[in-house]
């Protein structure tokens, strides 16, 4: 599933490409995402212009003239192409947004169907489950109530960074990379750790999302930006996806384990517990 660089780089490739433009025409060929909508939502977006464009977590949030507001997650395979609107439709582009005085047209593109793309008012949508619930942003958030936060919770370290309500943005392999260059065990209690280790967790964490960001992201399945690049983040990654491999910082293997619901890729000799 994208994270918050793989999301960001989205948001900053719309905003170059769309920002300002004014809808024409929508179309959905998805029939699921048609039920997440109200009838007629089509036509409401239709003759507004695209005034911002966001991101919260995970989640993209496109606010459009009229109190409208597209709130999109990519799950794990959606995409946003700008392609030139003599391109055949793919047989996974599943909205279509054709933008006025332009050649090229805006499309959702999902072959696994599991991204959502909902309107809601503008003045309503971070009220809505999903969105009011989301955890502080990790780029946004200070080292101080980045501390309180994890000494006030008593869980394991992986599942508490993959909580969207905890903090919002990371997944696996942000978690997996940030608690690897800190020497955190994934199962360590939340509460166990000392400001010192938290406090360089948080310089850990939000040096790596700005380094990925600048280069577009983490590509390890499918994803890509607006332009249909690939991220080249994959190329710094210590532990995600690395089972088996010798650890680079000392003799350990690599290892896999499951950790509550997900799995989780770390060095048992040197993120001990």
């Amino acid at each position: 599933m994208p994270e918050l660089p793989e999301v960001e780089t989205v948001v900053r490739g719309l905003r170059k490409v769309i920002l300002g433009k004014t809808i024409g025409s929508a179309n959905c060929l998805s029939p699921k995402i048609n039920q997440d909508n109200y009838p007629g939502w089509l036509d409401d977006i239709q003759r507004k212009q695209i005034i911002s464009i966001g991101r919260r977590g995970k989640n993209i949030l496109i606010n459009l003239s009229g109190n409208n507001t597209l709130w999109v997650h990519l799950r794990m395979t959606g995409h946003f192409f700008y392609l030139p609107k003599k391109n055949l439709i793919e047989k996974h582009d599943l909205v279509l947004l054709e933008l006025k005085n332009d050649k090229n047209n805006l499309r959702f593109n999902d072959y696994r169907r599991f991204g959502r793309v909902r309107l809601f008012p503008t003045d309503t949508v971070m009220l809505q489950k999903g969105l009011c619930n989301l955890g502080p942003e990790p780029l946004e958030i200070a080292v101080n109530d980045f501390i309180d936060l994890f000494n006030k919770s008593s869980r394991m370290m992986k599942p508490a960074l993959l909580d969207q309500t905890f903090l919002a943005g990371l997944g696996n392999i942000y978690a997996d990379e940030s608690l690897y260059s800190t020497r955190i065990h994934p199962r360590k209690q939340t509460n166990r750790i000392s400001k010192k280790k938290l406090t360089e967790l948080h310089a850990v964490i939000q040096k790596m999302l700005k380094k990925s960001i600048s280069l577009m992201g983490t590509t390890v399945d499918s994803f890509s930006g607006v332009n249909r690049k690939t991220g080249q983040y994959q190329n710094y990654l210590l532990a995600y996806g690395r089972e088996g491999e010798k650890c680079q910082r000392c003799d350990g293997t690599i290892k896999r384990e499951k950790i509550g619901s997900r799995s989780a890729h770390f060095c048992p000799r040197c993120q001990r517990m």
